[in-house]
């Protein structure tokens, strides 16, 4: 847990929480802070498995995986291929549209293009291609005045992408099988804040949508994940434009390592079919594996 990434503090939570519901369930738990001398710490512990609870880079791109992969530590989500693919939004993209699944129209731009003026007509969204958490995300809407002036700190290229009205849908994939839908209410974008502050968005789970719009979701969700190669859990998100009914609906981007704080959208969809935190947690571990 924790890492190197601009979402260290949920990851810090992630882990936090599902030590305590290991704990529960008689595991014997150690907490890794998880640094640039990773390797040498797990070489000490020697654990029988590890619970990836990282996110973002570093911990969800295939190189913490590839570091578990060489030392032959069996651990929980996707693999090296999977992760690193799933965590650039554009090759997921690629890889969606391969499956035949819905997407929006976006470009990779540089960022000071993005600056100088807009590559896209109004609205859209800027955001990095390879962040999580909605971290470094700018709506632009169809009267700004100019292009965004984004930070100093955000990469060199970013994806900018056609904005979809609507509504936020998510699903989480199990262990093969698609759980649930939530519909995600906020008072505006659902942002960093949105979606770790206390009463920052109500979830609504199940979500309360057409029965086929439910299904689709359900059905896109499990698409995308066997279409990414992934394995345990996931999470893909999505955009609902209810005037346009079922071709109002895209994939956004798929989570290979979705959070499990106390406000996290996949503990949520479990317990709402049964399956509560601890097991949750246990099935993860149990679940681990390397790839070969």
């Amino acid at each position: 847990m924790g890492g190197l990434s601009a979402e260290r503090e949920v990851s810090l939570d992630s882990g936090h929480a599902c030590a305590a519901a290991l704990r529960e369930r008689n595991y014997k738990v150690v907490e890794v802070d998880a640094g640039r001398d990773l390797a040498a710490v797990l070489a000490e512990l020697k654990p029988d498995a590890v619970l990836n609870c990282l996110h973002g880079r570093w911990g969800e791109d295939g190189c913490v995986q590839g570091l578990l992969e060489w030392m032959g530590v069996p651990y929980s989500h996707s693999g090296v291929l999977s992760s690193s693919l799933a965590m650039d939004k554009n090759r997921t993209k690629d890889v969606y549209r391969a499956a035949g699944l819905p997407v929006v129209d976006s470009v990779i731009a540089a960022s000071a293009d993005v600056r100088r003026s807009h590559v896209m007509e109004p609205p859209y969204v800027v955001k990095p291609n390879n962040e999580g958490s909605s971290v470094g995300i700018y709506l632009v809407n169809e009267d700004a005045n100019g292009p965004p002036q984004l930070d100093a700190d955000m990469p060199e290229f970013v994806m900018v992408e056609a904005f979809v009205p609507g509504r936020e849908l998510t699903t989480t994939v199990m262990d093969g099988r698609a759980l649930t839908v939530t519909d995600i209410l906020t008072t505006g974008w659902y942002d960093y804040d949105a979606k770790y502050k206390e009463g920052g968005s109500t979830h609504v789970v199940p979500a309360e949508i057409p029965a086929d719009i439910f299904n689709l979701c359900l059905d896109f969700a499990l698409r995308a994940h066997v279409a990414l190669g992934c394995r345990g859990l996931s999470r893909t998100d999505f955009r609902w434009d209810e005037a346009k009914g079922a071709d109002g609906l895209v994939l956004l981007e798929t989570n290979t390592q979705p959070g499990m704080t106390a406000t996290s959208l996949s503990p949520e969809q479990a317990q709402a079919v049964g399956i509560s935190f601890p097991d949750l947690c246990s099935w993860m571990v149990e679940d681990a594996s390397c790839s070969r």
